[in-house]
């Protein structure tokens, strides 16, 4: 089984890119998704951030106030490293389960969805990596888009606090031009599937 370390800017369109390789046979592992899971009240992420920031990332149903979370993170990088130090450990180690459960199934592939692949070191764990690509522009066009909650700065801020794209462009082995349609995507993805994938079974 063939892991794939996919990774890009945020708001790129990552999403797209797993997507369309979910439908051609690949077991997709998402970090945020299983990030999501693991901060479920009660779950061992929730409580380790409940412990490190009190009550004013809990809303009044209690569960954890994501964006409060995030304006705490996006706002200070000691922060932000803080809550990288908690929840890393804590996502690798059920990423990790998942790919032995998609060894299991025999699965052709199996892709790494984790927005900070090359930060949190993950990319140790992928036979290749992918990286989904915009220019700046488009990026920051897309990320408004997508969260109209978000002023520019904030959007700016949230781009600078990643790797720059230029890096993640320098150290993967794909880059992923999504500035095209969805369909172009797609079709792309079919093509690097086969090639990279299919044809090297």
């Amino acid at each position: 089984m063939k892991i794939i370390g996919l990774t890009g800017g945020i708001a790129c369109g990552k999403s797209t890119v797993s997507k369309a390789l979910r439908a051609l046979g690949a077991a997709i592992i998402d970090a945020d998704a299983l990030a999501h899971r693991l901060s479920r009240p009660n779950q061992p992420l929730f409580n380790a951030y409940v412990a490190r920031f009190g009550q004013e990332i809990v809303t009044a149903d209690g569960t954890l106030d994501r964006s409060a979370l995030a304006r705490l993170v996006f706002a200070d990088p000691a922060v932000r490293a803080e809550v990288d130090a908690i929840a890393h450990p804590l996502i690798r180690t059920a990423a990790e389960e998942c790919l032995r459960a998609a060894e299991r199934e025999q699965k052709r592939a199996a892709v790494l969805d984790v927005p900070l692949l090359f930060e949190a070191e993950w990319d140790a764990l992928a036979d290749e990596t992918w990286v989904v690509a915009l220019s700046e522009k488009e990026q920051l066009t897309r990320l408004l888009a997508r969260d109209r909650t978000m002023s520019a700065g904030e959007a700016q801020a949230r781009i600078a606090a990643q790797m720059p794209l230029a890096e993640k462009c320098a150290r993967a082995d794909v880059v992923i031009d999504n500035s095209g349609t969805k369909e172009e995507t797609r079709k792309y993805i079919g093509k690097l599937w086969k090639e990279r994938i299919l044809d090297r079974a």
